[in-house]
């Protein structure tokens, strides 16, 4: 990759930016939000073997940090999609595929992936999964998959979307009562199932948005930020009483 790829501008953003929020001070580690993911997004499960293997399909995962001097200082952290802003996995791709739409959602738009996984390598987050198989939901469990999500055939690559189905449908409302998207009105199916609300999500363009107001709190960090990939995933980092 040139100096120049990787040193890309950030992209204009209008009216929406959409951004989420992780409080590690409030995240127990329950992984309900990666429960509901899977459910939400008709994610294949790929079941220890495969996963002893490398191909894991969870689009998020709950990073655990022990410190074996102090266990009470267990931190879980949440890792998604990113979402950058300077995304390194759109500049490899030869055909295309991970597109960064004009409200900053990297999104892959599955028919153009030839699986070269030039994606996944380029990641530093290594959030994107490839589909080793095409997964079979035989009867009943046909009947739980979400008909407003995309189902992936083997072959292409996958990741969190932020819910797009859930930001399409709020836009929608929206639109039909001619007025902005408003705060809190979207909820990705993670932050939904929270059971601490350790998840927030909003526009970072809007200046009394909850996500705004908490990117400016002194707690707040982006993961890898050095890397100036410009995450859309903020950190607010988890307060550790003296032990």
């Amino acid at each position: 990759m040139t100096p120049n790829a990787i040193c890309t501008p950030p992209h204009d953003h209008d009216t929406y930016r959409w951004s989420m929020v992780v409080d590690l001070d409030k995240c127990i580690g329950c992984s309900a939000c990666t429960a509901a993911c899977y459910a939400e997004n008709n994610i294949g499960v790929a079941g220890l073997e495969q996963v002893l293997k490398g191909r894991e399909m969870s689009w998020l995962r709950v990073e655990r940090y022990l410190d074996s001097d102090y266990p009470e200082k267990t931190t879980f952290l949440p890792m998604l999609c990113q979402h950058c802003d300077n995304a390194p996995c759109e500049a490899v791709c030869p055909v295309y595929a991970p597109h960064h739409s004009k409200e900053g959602l990297n999104n892959q738009i599955y028919n153009r992936c030839i699986g070269t996984r030039f994606c996944s390598q380029n990641c530093p987050y290594k959030v994107r999964r490839f589909n080793w198989f095409t997964w079979e939901t035989p009867s009943p469990l046909n009947l739980q998959l979400n008909p407003d999500v995309t189902a992936r055939s083997k072959g292409v690559m996958e990741k969190c979307s932020f819910c797009i189905q859930r930001i399409k449908f709020a836009h929608g409302i929206a639109k039909d009562e001619n007025r902005p998207v408003r705060d809190g009105e979207i909820q990705p199916a993670c932050l939904q199932s929270c059971p601490t609300g350790a998840l927030i999500f909003g526009n970072l363009m809007d200046p009394g948005s909850r996500v705004r107001k908490l990117a400016a709190d002194p707690r707040a960090y982006q993961v890898l930020g050095y890397l100036n990939t410009k995450p859309a995933v903020i950190y607010l980092k988890k307060v550790l009483p003296e032990i």
